[in-house]
C-alpha cells in the first residue's frame, strides 16, 4: 500500500511544530501539512504546567494554542496519539510505533524531549512524577489530593515553580539540589541565593549539596527519600523530579543524522539529512548569543523563532536563525525575565537591591553586555534587549546606576 503523502510533515505537536504549521499557512503555503504528536491533545502551552495549571488556576481548554476549528479551517491534519519510531531519509518516509507509514516532501522534527528520570532504586515507584505533559500534571494533582509531604528533586526552574505552587497550597515542601546552589547552570550566584532565600521565607526546606541515594516505598508507592549515611530519611508521599531533559534525537540518529546533545542543525535549522529540519528543544544549533557555541535552548522563544526560520526556508525566503533568547519564570509574586544567554560570562553588575525584591543582574563578557536577569524589573528587561543584541560595552559603574535608564545606552542609529 502506498503511504499517505504530505508535502510538509511535522513530527511533534508542541509549540515548535504548531508554529511551523501556522507560519506556513500565514505565508500562503498551499501544500498539505500534517502534525504527528505523541500526546492525544492538540498543541497546547507547556510553561503553565508547572505554574497556573498545577495550581488549578488555568483549565485544560485555556492551555490550547488554538481551538480545534483553527487547524481544520487551515487544513492542518492532526495525527495525534502516534509516536514516530523510524525515519527513512532515502524513501522520505516515517513509521510510527504501530506500523503506520507516511511519506513527506519536507520533514520537520520538532519532537522535543523526555524528562530525565531519577537513576536510583525506587525511581519508578508510584507517586514519583515529572512535569512535561498535561497528563503528567493531572497524575501529580491526583496524588496531591492526599499527599502532605512533597519532595522536589532538582532546583531548576520547573522544580522551583512547582515548589512555589505547592507551598501556596499548604503542602510541606522540600527542594533537594545536588549542586551547591539552585539554578546553578543558568544564572549567577546572586540570583540563586535570592531565590533560595525567597523559598525558605515561604517555608520551603531547601537542601543544597544533597544527593539522593534511594526512594523508599511501601506497596509500590513512594514514602520517603533516602540520602547518604547519617542523614535522616525525608518523608514524601509525592516526589517531583526536575533534573533536565533528554532530547528526542535517537530516531534521526538511527536514520543517519548527525547528533550531539540533540540533533545537529545549521543556521537554517537543516539537519544533515536531505529535506529534514529539526527545531525546538531537540535542536543543537550554533547560537551567536552563546558566543558561537553549539547549544540547545529549551524555551518558547527558541521554538517559535526556529519554527519561523524553517517556514521561511520552505516558503522560499530563507533567513538564518538569529534571535535574541528570552525566558521567564513566575514564582510566588516574583516575575523573573531573562534576555540573552549568560554562558561564559566573566563579570556581573547588580542593578537595584535584592532586599527590595526588584533588581537586575547584568552579565558581561569582555566588557560587552551578553544577558540580563530581571526580577520584578520589567523596564530593565525591555530596555536591556538592545544592549544584548548589539553586544554593547557599558562601564559597570554606569550600568549599576539605577537612576540611569538602560535605554540611555542604546546604540544610536
Amino acid at each position: 500500500m502506498t503511504p499517505r503523502h504530505f508535502d510538509t510533515l511535522i513530527v511533534g505537536a508542541g509549540q515548535a511544530g504548531a508554529q511551523v504549521a501556522m507560519s506556513l499557512r500565514m505565508g500562503g503555503y498551499a501544500g498539505s501539512i500534517a502534525l504527528i504528536g505523541e500526546e492525544p491533545d492538540a498543541p497546547y502551552e507547556r510553561p503553565p504546567l508547572s505554574k497556573d495549571y498545577l495550581a488549578g488556576d488555568k483549565t485544560a481548554d485555556r492551555l490550547q494554542l488554538r481551538p480545534a476549528v483553527f487547524w481544520a479551517e487551515r487544513h492542518v491534519e492532526m495525527l495525534l496519539g502516534a509516536r514516530v519510531t523510524a525515519v527513512d531519509a532515502t524513501a522520505h518516509t516515517v513509521t510510527t510505533e504501530i506500523g503506520e507509514t507516511f511519506a513527506y516532501g519536507q520533514l520537520v522534527w520538532a519532537a522535543g524531549g523526555a524528562p530525565r528520570r531519577l537513576p536510583v532504586p525506587g525511581g519508578d515507584l508510584a507517586g514519583v512524577h515529572v512535569i512535561r505533559t498535561r497528563a503528567d500534571v493531572d497524575a501529580l494533582r491526583a496524588d496531591l489530593e492526599t499527599a502532605t509531604d512533597v519532595a522536589v528533586i532538582g532546583g531548576g526552574y520547573v522544580g522551583l515553580e512547582a515548589a512555589a505552587v505547592l507551598r501556596k497550597a499548604g503542602k510541606t515542601v522540600t527542594v533537594v539540589e545536588a549542586l551547591d546552589r539552585v539554578l546553578a547552570r543558568v544564572t549567577s550566584e546572586t540570583v540563586s541565593r535570592f531565590y533560595e532565600g525567597e523559598h525558605r521565607a515561604h517555608g520551603v526546606d531547601v537542601r543544597l549539596g544533597a544527593s539522593v541515594a534511594e526512594l523508599l516505598g511501601d506497596g509500590g508507592r513512594v514514602t520517603a527519600v533516602r540520602f547518604g549515611p547519617g542523614t535522616p530519611d525525608l518523608p514524601a508521599q509525592a516526589v517531583i523530579v526536575g533534573i533536565g531533559l533528554v532530547p528526542h534525537s535517537g530516531v534521526l540518529a538511527d536514520a543517519g543524522a548527525a547528533t550531539a546533545n540533540g540533533v545537529t542543525v545549521d543556521d537554517l535549522c537543516r539537519t544533515t539529512l536531505p529535506d529534514v529540519f529539526a527545531i525546538g528543544d531537540c535542536a543543537s544549533h550554533v547560537n551567536a548569543f552563546a558566543g558561537g557555541a553549539r547549544v540547545r535552548v529549551e524555551s518558547v522563544q527558541n521554538a517559535v523563532d526556529q519554527a519561523k526560520t524553517v517556514a521561511g526556508v520552505i516558503l522560499g525566503s530563507p533567513k538564518p536563525y538569529h534571535a535574541v533568547p528570552w525566558f521567564w519564570s513566575n514564582q510566588y509574586d516574583l516575575r523573573l525575565q531573562t534576555v540573552g544567554l549568560c554562558t561564559g560570562y566573566d563579570a556581573t553588575v547588580l542593578r537595584g537591591d535584592p532586599a527590595a525584591r526588584s533588581f537586575s543582574v547584568v552579565y558581561l563578557k569582555d566588557g560587552r553586555v551578553i544577558a540580563l536577569d530581571c526580577i520584578n524589573a520589567a523596564k530593565d528587561y525591555v530596555q536591556g534587549k538592545a544592549l544584548v543584541e548589539g553586544g554593547i560595552v557599558v562601564a559597570p559603574d554606569v550600568l549599576a546606576d539605577v537612576s540611569v535608564l538602560l535605554k540611555a545606552h542604546h546604540p544610536t542609529t
